[in-house]
């Protein structure tokens, strides 16, 4: 995930919708801790309140967090650096330390105009499945999609 050949080919443009993930510095599940995975929830919904992205789906794993999103406003390298420095912030507060949350850089991929993008929210809502967290899309409590799944609507 770090390696600096991601930022080979990388651009941004505002109206595009991108599938990003991010993992946490050594892989460490800090995310198995409700209270902060609803850190990163709460700052992936205040980066839609100020207009920057519109969040369409994301999962918060434990360890990784998968993020589907149209950006808005500046550049997507700006917009991921300001999600993982705020979430950082935050869990770092709660946990009475200091130091990497998350792993230097980010996958990225721009969705195509061809490209499904409910199906891609189904995607990463179906990670906690594939993974054993969850039973059906939708169980697991630290995701969201703005469209209703097959068995749970938006929340």
């Amino acid at each position: 995930m770090p390696s600096p050949r991601l930022h080979y080919g990388r651009h941004s443009c505002i109206g595009i919708v991108y599938a990003l993930t991010t993992i946490t510095h050594a892989r460490v599940p800090h995310f198995h801790q409700p209270d902060l995975a609803g850190h990163v929830m709460q700052v992936l919904h205040a980066m839609e309140d100020e207009h920057r992205v519109c969040n369409l789906a994301w999962v918060v794993m434990p360890d990784h967090v998968h993020w589907l999103m149209q950006l808005r406003q500046g550049a997507l390298g700006t917009c991921m650096q300001r999600f993982k420095s705020r979430s950082s912030l935050l869990i770092n507060r709660q946990l009475g330390r200091s130091g990497p949350v998350w792993q230097p850089g980010y996958y990225d991929h721009a969705l195509r105009k061809d490209e499904d993008l409910r199906r891609q929210a189904t995607y990463i809502l179906a990670n906690p499945v594939r993974a054993g967290l969850a039973e059906v899309i939708g169980a697991y409590p630290f995701s969201w999609c703005r469209w209703p799944t097959e068995d749970h609507p938006p929340g």
